[in-house]
This record gives C-alpha cells, structure tokens and sequence, in this order.
C-alpha cells in the first residue's frame, strides 16, 4: 500500500513556479520598462519557464506555463499571422507573451492587442531594448532555485516526521513540526469536517476554528489564498483530511509539505491504531482534560468544542465520570440513546463524558437512562458520577472537576451504590477525599488506626471497614463477610483491642470512620 497522500489535482503536478506579475518586477525586466497592454486579469498566472521563440508555431512547442518572449519579426506586416500567433498560444495554456518593440514592431501591435484581450492571455511590451538572455537567465535561475529549495523542504519535512514516529512521539507533536515548517495554522479533520486536532499559534488556530463552519464547507472544493489540503487514507479508503491554513508560500511548496505531512500522519495511524487511542479519542481527551484543568479558559476552548462537532448553542451539559467504564461502550450507549456528547478515558482508568442536550431534555431523567444501561449482569454496581447540569459553558469546567471528585469519593464506597451518585450523595467520603492529602489528616489517620496498620492486620481492617460502612450493623457485616455472629464478636473485640477504644462510643466510632475514610482515600 503506497503511503502517499491520495489527493493530486486531475492536472500536471505543480512545480514552483513565479507569477507574471512578480516576472515583470524584477529589476532586470524593470530595465526594458514592461508595459501590459493586454490581459491584466492574467497577472497572477504562474510562470513555469521562459523561452524565447520567433516561431510563428511556437504554440505546438508549448506544454504550458512558459512564458514566451519575441521581437514578433516574423509577423510584422501580416495581421492573420498575429491573430493566429496569439491564438496559438492560448491554446497552448501560456502565461504570457513579451513583445520586444523595435524594428518589427516600434508601437504596440493593435491586432495582437486585440486578440490577446479577447482571450485573456497578458500581452507585454518592452519600450527599451533589453536582451532577453538577460530576462531568461534571470527567471530560470530563480526558478531553480525555488524548485531546490523546495525538495529540500520537502525531505527535511519528511526527516523530522519519520523521527519523531520512530521516537514514538504523539500525533500533537507531529502536527507541532508541521505547524513549525508550514508557518500557519495544521487542522486535521474526520471526513465529515469534525477538527481532530490543530497546530499552530493559539490566535490564529482559534481564528480558523471561529470561521470553521464556513471553512468546512469549503473545504472539500478547490484551494486557493493559502489554502491547502490533503486528503488521508490508504488500501483506497479515505478517513481524514489535513488543512494548511493560509500558507504564505508559493502554491507548489505548499502541495508538497502538504503531501510530506500526510504521508507521516497516515504511517502515523497504522503504527498506532493496534495499541493506541484512534484520534477521534485522542481529540475528546484533549478538549476535556483541557476543560477540567482550567489552564486554559473555557471560552478560549469553545471555537474548538464546536469545530469538534458538540453542540454548544443554547444547550444543557451534563458533566459525568464513570469508573472502569470504557469509552467504546459508552459512546455505543449514547448512540442508543440518541445522545450527543464527548467521551475519553481519563487517566485513573475512569470515563469523563460531556452531554450537551437542548434545554427541553430532561438531564436528570436522561442521566438515569444511561446509568441504567451501563448496568448490566456482568457489570451490577456500575455507577455514574454526575455533576449537576450547566447552561453556561464557562461553567462546564467546575462540572467536570465536580463529577471527577464524585466519582473519587465513591471509589472503594462498594456497598449499595446508586447507578447514580452526586455530590450531594457523597457526604464525609467526599469531604475527606478532598483533605486526603493535607499532612495533619495523613498523621490522624495514622495514629487512630497505628493498632492495625503496625501489626498488619489486614483481615481486621476490612471488617472495620464494613461495620462502619453498614452503620454498625452486626448482622449485615457477619453475612457480608461470611462468618458466624459469635465469630465475628471475637473480630470486633480485637479491633476494639488493638486501637484502644469502645465502637459502641458514637464519637470514637465516628472517630476511627473518619481515619479510615482517610487512610482509603490516601491509599486509593
């Protein structure tokens, strides 16, 4: 399978070139004062080459792209020649054509004026002498020079980005060096117009993404103003598309850096789409580990949101973590729902998930549904933890940091959980988690439970554990841990024992629950 971008243009590949109007401001052509009395739209076509012919066939010679320059000797005094001359040229798809005024033509030549007009083809004359091997040289060496230039761009791309794959650096850092080449804006897309990821200086991604509804529409038609494209793929599928965004340089530099990238980014996919996130996840993780850190404000990263394809107008989101669920179920369940939202994996091995409803959903009732799905025969106790709805997106990050210590405090928390638990459920547990890592609730938790933790007892320690977690219900903790009430009396006298204190004592017991949510939460 060729590892090439697959978009080429149905024409010739682009080769660097100059346009006739950065031809005719050269200082050497300045010399000859140029005069463009035909054709000015013209201006901008690209000038592959020059070539100097009297020829009044000289179309047939033709491929394209050339500039052609003549002192018209042989068509002085034959207008049908003229006519036919610049027809000839047209056909051939020439960018210019450069009359050298002198003995065959001291004025502008009215029919060739005429024709070229018609056609559209940019008709130049010289006033002063001038040698064309001077403008010849001039322009194939700044030609050549451009062509270089670029294929060494174009390995020094390719150099950098096999690097970095076999360093197995992230997609981010290769779509970084491509931002770095290019000197604008990298937009990597899905085939239907969702961002994936972006490079570049943060303001001028975030002008991209503000414009990106319109852009997506464009972005499947022709390239122009700095706009390049390639599309991704292999085995003649296509699945993505990376966007050069206002790319200063010529149109063929352009195509090949474009070209160089995709080729990396595809190798990229194939390496590792077996053991790595696909970047549909990659993205939704970016986006919501961006959102629930706060380093970055939340209307900065709503451009970015909405190029992503949540909706974000007018809407309800629902911040939810789930533990140890994983992201292809819970993007199979939304799809069941009919929901609409963000889903990554977090980096404790849980699931955050972003709704964005429209403000007639009920969230609560549609938060249930969900919850209520999760919860299957091989997964009973899968719990969601839910932070309360917000219609204001500068909010959604405390909802995300909310759901996160929710889901936090509910760890370990086994016994009759909710399918699903807010933060008006999780009461001490969730005060505690917060405070776990505060050195004075570390040494109290340590010296009520020294009695356990020194000797080891690890058996005892999870009998206090549920005795406390039951509300000291004997019955229901001897069944739970399958032993005799007599049996477990001798367990709750060793416990009492070891830490020094009577469970029975309301304040002790609640004392020693404390230190245990603690010493759990430290550990967790």
């Amino acid at each position: 399978m060729s590892l090439t971008s697959e978009f080429r243009h149905a024409s010739r590949p682009e080769e660097p070139a100059l346009s006739v109007r950065q031809v005719l401001t050269l200082e050497r052509v300045l010399a000859g004062e140029p005069e463009v009395v035909a054709g000015a739209d013209g201006l901008d076509r690209a000038v592959r080459w020059v070539h100097v012919a009297e020829a009044a066939d000289v179309g047939v010679m033709l491929t394209g792209g050339e500039m052609v320059l003549t002192t018209g000797v042989l068509l002085a005094g034959d207008e049908a020649k003229q006519a036919a001359y610049i027809q000839s040229l047209h056909r051939a798809e020439a960018a210019a054509v450069v009359l050298g005024l002198g003995r065959a033509f001291p004025t502008p030549p009215e029919v060739m004026r005429r024709a070229a007009e018609r056609c559209g083809l940019p008709l130049v004359v010289l006033h002063r002498p001038f040698p064309f091997a001077e403008l010849t040289e001039e322009v194939q060496s700044r030609l050549v020079r451009a062509k270089f230039a670029a294929v060494s761009l174009s390995e020094s791309v390719r150099t950098s980005l096999t690097a970095l794959i076999t360093s197995g650096a992230p997609l981010q850092r290769l779509l970084d060096e491509v931002a770095q080449h290019s000197g604008c804006p990298v937009v990597l897309t899905n085939l239907a117009h969702r961002v994936l990821a972006t490079a570049g200086e943060r303001s001028a991604v975030d002008d991209v993404l503000r414009d990106w509804e319109r852009i997506a529409r464009q972005a499947g038609g022709s390239e122009g103003d700095g706009w390049v494209r390639a599309e991704l793929g292999g085995r003649g599928e296509r699945w993505g598309r990376l966007l050069l965004c206002g790319y200063r340089g010529d149109s063929a530099t352009g195509r090949l850096l474009a070209d160089r990238a995709a080729e990396a980014l595809v190798l990229h996919r194939m390496l590792d789409g077996a053991s790595g996130r696909t970047w549909e996840e990659q993205s939704a993780h970016g986006l919501l580990t961006d959102l629930a850190s706060g380093t970055v404000p939340a209307r900065h990263l709503l451009p970015r949101a909405r190029a992503a394809g949540l909706p974000v107008n007018r809407r309800t989101f629902v911040p939810l973590v789930v533990p140890g669920a994983e992201p292809e179920r819970l993007d199979r369940v939304l799809r069941t729902l009919g929901l609409t939202g963000l889903v990554a994996e977090l980096a404790d091995g849980a699931t955050a998930v972003l709704l964005s409803l429209a403000r007639d959903q009920d969230a609560e009732a549609l938060t249930g549904r969900l919850a209520a799905r999760l919860r299957t025969p091989e997964l009973p106790d899968a719990v969601v933890a839910a932070a309360d709805p917000r219609t204001c997106w500068d909010d959604v990050p405390a909802g995300l940091r909310e759901a996160r210590h929710v889901a936090d405090a509910v760890a370990g928390a086994a016994l009759d959980r909710p399918a699903v638990v807010r933060l008006r459920d999780v009461h001490l547990r969730g005060l505690i988690r917060l405070l776990r890592d505060d050195p004075e609730v570390q040494s109290f938790a340590e010296r009520e439970l020294d009695g356990l933790l020194c000797g080891g007892e690890g058996e005892l320690l999870d009998v206090l554990r549920t005795y406390l977690a039951t509300g000291r219900n004997k019955s229901r903790t001897a069944q739970l841990h399958h032993v005799s009430r007599p049996a477990l009396y001798r367990r709750l006298e060793a416990i009492q024992a070891r830490l020094g204190i009577d469970l029975d004592d309301f304040e002790q017991a609640a004392s020693v629950h404390i230190a245990l949510l603690a010493h759990d939460a430290q550990q967790g």
